[in-house]
């Protein structure tokens, strides 16, 4: 239940298939001290890519960068986004692996590189909005840069998930690839673990043991 996992797979396909990364482009991915924008990170470093993260709190961004070997990471609670991005790619990101939405998605495609490429995965800033937030501000830097947004739903590669356990078991054994799992303990704290996701508060992969 952890990096070969569907969240592993899903980082796999995602940033390979959809993405499409080269050697030398520059990565961005939110949510990236999760179970999915972890995997993302480190997959895109074995490519060759630079890889930064977007994470919230110091410790997880510590973490991104002093263990999942990522070249920078941004934290979201304390530091200013937009800033950040410019100074960290100045020529534009090639790739953002999106796991959040919202005002992160914006600010990523203010900083879209020529041909960029959007991966959407997912956009747990809105999930629990009363109302639909409005859309995108920065959208239209698609058309000026040539980019192009995809969404992605892993259920469409199970066919070939054997393809990238095999890949993600090989990075594992070899330690190009690192994951945290976050074990919450006891069936009555069910609904208190599952906050924990939405409060950003889980330490990656989040589990609940339900009895020993």
């Amino acid at each position: 239940m952890g990096a070969l996992g569907l969240n592993g797979v899903t980082a796999y396909f995602g940033l390979l298939d959809v993405g499409r990364p080269t050697a030398g482009e520059t990565v961005v991915v939110s949510g990236a001290a999760g179970a999915t924008g972890s995997v993302v990170g480190q997959i895109a470093k074995i490519k060759g890519c630079r890889a930064i993260g977007i994470a919230g709190g110091a410790e997880k961004c510590h973490w991104l960068t002093d263990e999942a070997g990522l070249d920078a990471a941004i934290d979201y609670k304390s530091e200013d986004i937009q800033a950040r991005l410019k100074e960290l790619c100045p020529k534009g990101i090639d790739v953002f692996f999106d796991n959040v939405g919202g005002d992160i998605l914006d600010a990523a495609l203010a900083r879209l590189a020529m041909r960029g490429r959007v991966v959407l995965c997912g956009g747990i800033a809105n999930y629990n909005a009363t109302e639909l937030p409005p859309g995108p501000k920065n959208y239209l830097n698609l058309v000026v840069q040539r980019g192009r947004m995809e969404g992605f739903i892993v259920l469409d590669c199970m066919s070939r998930v054997a393809e990238a356990i095999d890949a993600l078991a090989g990075w594992v054994h070899v330690g190009k690839l690192k994951y945290k799992v976050d074990v919450q303990h006891g069936l009555e704290n069910a609904p208190a673990t599952l906050r924990r996701l939405f409060e950003g508060r889980n330490d990656g992969k989040q589990l609940l043991r339900v009895a020993e």
